[in-house]
């Protein structure tokens, strides 16, 4: 890998890291199109990897603003969808995964922008966690389902409970593309050296998370994703 790429993909992890540890979603919508130009073959392993550290820092800064009940439904959901994604990796190729990837951020960040307030019940919960499985096992985007179910809660409950669902969903999802032979060394070994990058976005976040507009926020990182999904299928 040339030190312009490396250098291109330590800057996107870093916005990315920063955006979500500021709102809680963003990170694989921002980053996946992107690594799906630059390094496809990275995909999704690249991303889950990065995401556990990432996670598991938002959930302890959040933890006393956890919707228990909430990442449990959605739980239940992943552990199903996240087979459905292995199957989705397995049935299309790679060279069309960048196509699957842009069509999936296009769609989420729609939904995003055109879903009406509403409160959460047990079978929606339940569906968000059936998808994020799917999308975020085979393209590592999973964020937009969880952001859809928690749009409208103060913006700590969205940021602690979709950590800890990721989270969860993000080893479960690992070791599955592990144990199928779809996770290569490389991929992590690429993850590993941008941790810095990461660290870094993700402590620059704790100085705003509880300053920004999280509707301004929300609706940025939807922008992006349409623009970066549109460019990755044409790039497909």
């Amino acid at each position: 890998m040339s030190p312009g790429v490396l250098a291109a993909l330590a800057a996107v992890v870093l916005v990315a890291a920063f955006v979500q540890g500021s709102t809680g979603v963003g990170f694989a919508l921002i980053a996946a199109p992107v690594v799906g130009i630059l390094r496809p073959g990275l995909l999704p392993v690249f991303l889950l990897v990065l995401m556990i550290p990432l996670n598991v820092y938002v959930a302890w800064r959040e933890r006393d603003r956890l919707d228990h009940r909430g990442a449990g439904w959605i739980t239940a959901g992943r552990l199903a969808g996240t087979l459905g994604g292995i199957w989705v990796l397995l049935a299309i190729p790679m060279d069309r995964l960048n196509l699957l990837i842009g069509v999936s951020t296009v769609l989420a960040a729609l939904a995003g922008l055109a879903a009406p307030a509403f409160r959460p019940g047990r079978g929606a919960l339940l569906v968000a966690g059936a998808v994020t499985g799917v999308t975020e096992t085979s393209t590592g985007v999973g964020g937009p389902p969880l952001a859809l179910v928690y749009q409208h809660q103060p913006a700590a409950v969205l940021r602690a409970t979709v950590a800890v669902c990721f989270l969860v969903g993000e080893v479960i999802s690992l070791v599955l593309l592990a144990a199928t032979g779809r996770a290569t060394g490389a991929q992590f070994g690429t993850a590993l050296l941008l941790l810095p990058a990461l660290a870094l976005g993700a402590l620059l976040s704790r100085w705003v998370h509880h300053r920004l507009d999280g509707r301004l926020m929300r609706a940025l990182v939807l922008a992006f994703a349409l623009a970066s999904g549109v460019l990755v299928m044409l790039h497909g």
